[in-house]
């Protein structure tokens, strides 16, 4: 065998070779990114080009883990191809992700949400969303800090679904923090209710694409899910739900502090927010990062912190943030 010679695995299984290659071969090409050599198809063999010995090992990894992944039934995505990458790369690793003995697979496995009546299960796609997703399920208030495009609310949202219509809570309770970013309300048609729906608008987003419109409205008049500002939290004491700020960054301080103390009696709350986002008139004043300090001895909380190589949006969503985190 020459050094150049090309190697890899060959699948007789057609469908199986075109879930891994992804549609119009985008997850060789996601790999061929990664990896920095050409990555190809030749009759039903996934093949690698290069010298590199260390580069042909980890080839043969992340196939193996991807192969074994969609053994799980879980979908072939890029997402998955680069996370199965990062945890076989010390550079890509998180420090608290699996242990080397066990496979992104597991991991994500582990972590999936099935909840009930969903148009799919709910894999995570990156590491850290599968460690996020295990951090809800253990924590009484877990904080998600990141990009957009991270999965932040998304995740939350499905967590929380799971527990309502699997009966483990009582009740869902979503809020945001309504902040004029550039309009005034005062200018915005309609009553309260009608100003305040596009500040709402992303929770029902996230909630309608995981189960069908009519689960969620029958939620909502059973007043199993409530969807309302910040602002309306003040002085209950919220018992056996799901609780979930989104946009915290938003929030005051004092803010912050009034939400974290409406926990009651078998309640959970995670708190979701963006810090490069701050549209405070002071970013300083952000009840998110003040939280981040203060309550940093706190073990109890658990934080995930995620980056642009959670970003499971579009690919030029992540090249996006790299480049306005690459000026700050």
């Amino acid at each position: 065998m020459t050094p150049t010679e090309a190697v890899g695995i060959a699948l007789d299984d057609t469908r199986l070779l075109a879930d891994v290659c992804g549609v119009n071969d985008y997850n060789l090409r996601v790999l061929e990114r990664l990896l920095g050599v050409p990555v190809f198809v030749r009759g039903n063999e996934i093949l690698i080009e290069t010298p590199d010995e260390r580069l042909r090992c980890l080839f043969s990894a992340i196939l193996g883990q991807l192969l074994e992944s969609i053994e799980e039934d879980m979908p072939a995505s890029p997402e998955l191809v680069t996370a199965i990458h990062a945890s076989l790369t010390p550079e890509g690793s998180s420090p608290s992700s699996s242990s080397p003995d066990r496979s992104c697979a597991d991991l994500f496995k582990e972590s999936a949400i099935q909840v009930p009546g969903a148009f799919a299960k709910v894999y995570p796609r990156t590491a850290n969303q599968a460690l996020y997703l295990r951090g809800m399920a253990s924590h009484d208030i877990s904080m998600a800090i990141g990009p957009a495009g991270t999965g932040k609310t998304y995740l939350a949202v499905a967590w929380a679904l799971r527990e309502v219509l699997s009966k483990s809570r009582r009740r869902l309770v979503l809020t945001r923090p309504v902040v004029e970013a550039g309009e005034s309300l005062g200018f915005l048609p309609g009553d309260l209710g009608q100003k305040i729906s596009p500040y709402l608008r992303p929770l029902y987003d996230a909630m309608e694409s995981l189960v069908p419109v009519d689960v969620v409205r029958r939620l909502e008049e059973s007043h199993t899910i409530e969807i309302a500002p910040l602002a309306y939290m003040r002085g209950r004491s919220l018992n056996n739900c799901v609780v979930i700020l989104d946009e915290a960054q938003n929030t005051t301080k004092e803010q912050m502090k009034m939400f974290l103390t409406r926990l009651g009696e078998g309640s959970v709350a995670v708190v979701t927010g963006d810090v490069t986002q701050i549209d405070l008139p002071r970013k300083s004043e952000s009840g998110l990062v003040h939280a981040l300090n203060v309550l940093s001895s706190i073990e109890e909380i658990f934080v995930c912190r995620m980056d642009g190589r959670d970003v499971v949006r579009n690919p030029l969503v992540r090249k996006i943030i790299d480049a306005y985190e690459s000026e700050l």
